[in-house]
């Protein structure tokens, strides 16, 4: 199990304590040093089952900067948000729990962290 965070995150740490407290094994990734490649993205959009406009921070000054929220949300406009979370990490929803069964979870709730725990 890997788990992308940011240690600045209050969500982040409170994913990581349950961890803690449940005694996982897990892999921290500090997705904002060791940042993620598209293709990386992809496929935890895959795992996740979301599109890459379900995990953007749009709220992000990089979000306002790039006008995320005028993009098109359709096929054709995938790449282009991949790229821009690929550029921008900080605009990527976290924390991002990858689960032993290849699925994935984002973990801003206790429930969501149990979720991933529990695959």
């Amino acid at each position: 199990m890997e788990i992308w965070i940011n240690p600045a995150c209050s969500k982040c740490r409170s994913a990581i304590s349950l961890l803690d407290a449940e005694g996982a094994d897990y892999t921290v990734r500090r997705y904002l040093e060791d940042v993620p490649s598209a293709d990386e993205i992809r496929e935890v959009l895959t795992r996740l089952g979301l599109e890459p406009w379900d995990i953007t921070r749009t709220q992000e000054a990089a979000a306002r900067e790039l006008g995320l929220k005028g993009w098109p949300r359709d096929e054709a406009s995938r790449d282009r948000w991949v790229t821009a979370l690929a550029e921008h990490p900080k605009l990527i929803q976290r924390p991002i729990i990858t689960a032993d069964d290849g699925t994935a979870v984002v973990g801003r709730t206790d429930e969501a962290v149990r979720d991933a725990l529990s695959r």
